[in-house]
Order: structure tokens, then sequence, then C-alpha cells
């Protein structure tokens, strides 16, 4: 019989987040949900019974620490799953430096802080940590340069990791999906002045089959890096 697991997972709420929080939840693994404040928590320990919740601003990762040092944490945790995102498009000529800095720090810099607090518990336990990043992680087009250069970064911060945690048997996972049926998508589609229609895009559910297929597999391997696109 499998052991129940530990997951701490930002960006919960919605979309791919609660698809994956969902399928952790039905299979009998614990949870521990980030959340951004306290009654965001609350909405998710109700739609997870048996989960445990921390709340930790991402938009202000300065204090994502010192929050996290106030409240009471896992003792053991096998994997750390970065989900949480935000995107504001726009183009360089119009992109201001507070719409920058929201997108970096959500995106890139509140993942590296929440890793370097869990990373001697994830030593312990040889655990694993999933960045889910974004086709735009690997190439960027006009209009999305700073949420482009936050996933970018993201890709550098999961390189890294992946080779300094090697010998701390820490396995290091990078998901790229494509455009994906979700409320982030919705807005995009806004903000691009195009009809949505979730039907075009990728299930979350099938992102979310692709985070545990990188979770489940035995220890003498794992997979680094893998992009989803759109089929049919």
């Amino acid at each position: 019989m499998r052991a129940m697991a530990t997951h701490v997972i930002t960006g919960a709420g919605s979309g791919i987040g609660a698809a994956v929080a969902r399928r952790l939840h039905e299979r009998g693994d614990h949870l521990v949900l980030v959340a951004r404040d306290a009654g965001r928590a609350r909405e998710l320990a109700a739609a997870h019974p048996g989960a445990d919740t921390l709340v930790a601003d991402l938009a202000d990762p300065d204090r994502i620490s010192w929050a996290l040092s106030h409240q009471t944490l896992p003792d053991r945790i096998d994997s750390l799953l970065h989900i949480a995102g935000v995107v504001d498009l726009g183009t360089v000529g119009e992109l201001t430096p507070k719409t920058w800095r929201h997108q970096i720090d959500v995106n890139l810099l509140a993942p590296a802080e929440l890793t370097r607090h869990f990373l001697p518990q994830l030593r312990l336990t040889h655990g694993h940590v999933v960045f889910v990043n974004s086709g735009a992680g690997l190439n960027a087009n006009g209009g999305w340069a700073a949420y482009a250069a936050a996933k970018h970064g993201l890709k550098a911060l999961a390189d890294a990791l992946r080779q300094e945690e090697q010998e701390h048997g820490v396995r290091v996972t990078s998901v790229y999906p494509g455009r994906t049926a979700s409320a982030m998508q919705q807005k995009i589609h806004q903000q691009e002045g195009k009809e949505y229609d979730p039907d075009r895009w990728i299930s979350p559910d099938s992102v979310a089959t692709t985070l545990l297929t990188a979770l489940d597999l035995p220890a003498d391997a794992v997979i680094n890096d893998v992009s989803i696109r759109p089929g049919g």
C-alpha cells in the first residue's frame, strides 16, 4: 500500500492548483494549502476537509518567512508544489514598475522564498519540488514581457536548484503548460480582446495528471522538464 504523502501547495483555489489538490485529496494524501489571507485559508480548508493551511501572501515575498515563523508547520513534507501565478499583459512601452514587480514577486521570488524555507524538510524526505511554469517560460512573445521574464527566471531557479540539491536526493520538476482552461486564461483573453472558449484549451485535470505522474515516479527516475500543449 502506498504511504500517505504530505504536499505543500500554492494556488489550490482555482485552475491547475485546484485540480491537483482535489486529485491528491481524493487519494488520501495530506494537503498543506498556502493561502494569501485567513479568509481564503478557511475557504480552502472547507473545500478539502482534513487539509491544513498556511497563510502567506505571495505578493509580499519579504514577509513570507516571518509569516510562516508564526504558524505551525507540518512535521514532514514530501513535495512542494508551486502552482500559483499571476499575469498582466502589456508591451514594454506600457508596463509600469509596479506591474513588473507584482508578477516577479508572485511568479518568481515567492517560489524561491518558499523553497528556501522548506528545503531542510525536503532534504530529510528526499522530497520533490514542482514548478508549474508556462510556455512563456521557454518563449517570449510581444505583450508578455513581464510574465515571460518571471517565468524564464523560474526556469533558471528550477535548473539551479536541481543541480544544487541532487546530492541531497531532492527531485525538481518544471512543467510548462500551454494555454489551459482557467480563470487566468479567461483574463488573458479579455486583455487580448478575444472570445474565450475553454474547450479549445488544455483541461486543468490533464495538467494535474502530468504532475501526479512526476510525483509518483519511483525513486530511480525523475522528470526534469515536461511541456504540455493543447491537442486535437
